[in-house]
């Protein structure tokens, strides 16, 4: 059986999930990848847009253990 992206910590998640999880709005978004501060997107197609999940919950911890 080979793993799968969702087996494997490869989910590509939609900017409504993302800001579900990071409690956050889209203009911070946008503002936090600009800076350098939060994951960057990854290209799904000409319109569309998604996060690696993994990245977006590493983000999380991070923030987590700082505290």
């Amino acid at each position: 059986m080979t793993n799968t992206s969702a087996e494997n910590g490869n989910t590509i998640i939609r900017k409504p999930k993302v800001l579900e999880l990071v409690g956050m709005r889209s203009t911070w978004l946008y503002a936090a990848m600009k800076r350098g501060e939060f994951p960057k997107s990854v290209r799904l197609s000409a319109n569309a847009v998604g996060w690696r999940k993994s990245e977006v919950l590493a983000w999380i911890a991070e923030r987590e253990e700082a505290c």
